[in-house]
């Protein structure tokens, strides 16, 4: 029932920036927990970053910590995701899910609905 819609992906130089979007529908967005994952290709799917549904509380990946920020707005039913200092590294299909439960989770098991990825890639 919950459809999940990421945008702002693109191809960026290192050190630049991109702000994700997830925009949601179909479901009470303001109580799920948002999180969003990356995979590229030939890895397993990464944690990134995690928003309670309160905003109230903030969960990052050690890898992009300082790097990027979180946020959400509810009443306009989308999370965000800032990428600042953008790495090759980052290069990956990102993508944002939704727990109804409500925490800022680092698993994926946790969440239960998903987005259908937006690319982003970061030139050396």
């Amino acid at each position: 029932q919950v459809q999940l819609v990421e945008s702002g992906g693109g191809l960026v130089q290192a050190g630049g920036s991109l702000r994700l979007s997830c925009a949601a529908s179909g479901g009470s967005f303001s109580s799920y927990g948002m999180g969003w994952f990356r995979q590229a290709p030939g890895k397993e799917r990464e944690f990134v970053a995690a928003i309670s549904w309160s905003g109230g509380l903030t969960n990052y990946a050690d890898s992009v910590k300082g790097r990027f920020t979180v946020s959400r707005d509810n009443a306009k039913n989308t999370v965000y995701l800032q990428m600042n200092s953008l790495k090759p590294e980052d290069t990956a299909a990102y993508y944002c899910a939704a727990d109804r439960f409500g925490s800022a989770s680092y698993y994926h098991v946790n969440y239960e609905y998903w987005g259908q990825g937006t690319q982003v890639t970061v030139s050396s």
